[in-house]
């Protein structure tokens, strides 16, 4: 993958949120996070269900319409963990395929090229990641091969994202902050 440093970030961005999701302990599934309306299996649920949509969509040359409703709602059955693992597994063979950055993907908002899509999963998680370390009391560092990247990917669009639905506000950094508390205000999380 030395060759492909798209492939390595995202591989290093799924290492960083497994390591966080082999963390929770059972009692935490049902806490709080930084995203307000989701829980941490909900956090888990949506990363999970995005690496679901990697295979149909970058292998297979699906489309989300083709998907229906086929990944909705919890999917993460009785062992969230496994659960994880394998479609982080399955995503990162999607991706790994001879060929796959190049081709086209059909996504919500269009036709992408699949290196920007594997670049958005990236950098959603990464921060992701911090979420969930957040919401467990894990070690919330990032680190900054993963910041810088995940800065350069949503600076672009950032004041877009809060139109989505998805994302809150971006905040104002505090003063002399270090690029991670700025990457996080970007995307309207407070450090």
């Amino acid at each position: 993958m030395a060759d492909q440093p798209l492939l390595a970030r995202y591989a290093e961005a799924l290492d960083l949120f497994t390591e966080r999701v082999h963390a929770i302990t059972p009692d935490q599934w049902a806490a709080p996070t930084p995203c307000t309306e989701w829980t941490v299996r909900d956090l888990v649920n949506h990363l999970a269900v995005e690496q679901m949509w990697v295979p149909p969509l970058v292998t297979d040359g699906s489309s989300l319409a083709d998907q229906g409703e086929a990944l909705e709602g919890d999917l993460l059955g009785d062992d969230p963990v496994a659960t994880w693992d394998a479609v982080a597994a399955g995503a990162r063979a999607a991706f790994r395929e001879p060929g796959a950055l190049d081709r086209t993907v059909d996504l919500s908002f269009g036709e992408t090229p699949a290196a920007h899509y594997c670049a958005q999963m990236t950098a959603d998680a990464v921060v992701h990641a911090w979420d969930l370390a957040r919401a467990i009391g894990a070690d919330e560092r990032i680190p900054r091969p993963l910041v810088d990247f995940s800065v350069r990917e949503v600076a672009p669009y950032a004041v877009d994202l809060e139109a989505s639905g998805l994302f809150a506000a971006p905040v104002e950094p505090p003063q002399g902050a270090d690029a991670q508390t700025k990457l996080l205000a970007l995307l309207g999380r407070q450090a």
